[in-house]
């Protein structure tokens, strides 16, 4: 599905970095998207959009999961 949105759609180079730092890169690297940073086992909707990308941070604030669009 990620092959059908514009732009770049995978961050792995950001697992591991602040949740703050990520999402700014995230909309630096491609406008399309809004970026948003997420706690952990926080519960989000299943549907797929190709202008969001969802930063998984765990309590102190670092990605946990590589960001994609969806």
């Amino acid at each position: 599905m990620a092959s059908e949105c514009q732009g770049k759609s995978s961050w792995p180079e950001l697992l591991g970095a602040k949740g703050e730092d990520a999402e700014a890169t995230i909309e630096r690297e491609n406008p399309d998207v809004d970026a948003v940073v997420v706690l952990e086992g926080s519960v989000v909707t299943a549907d797929f959009l190709c202008t969001r990308v969802r930063v998984w941070v765990d309590t102190d604030g670092v990605v946990t999961r590589v960001p994609v669009i969806g």
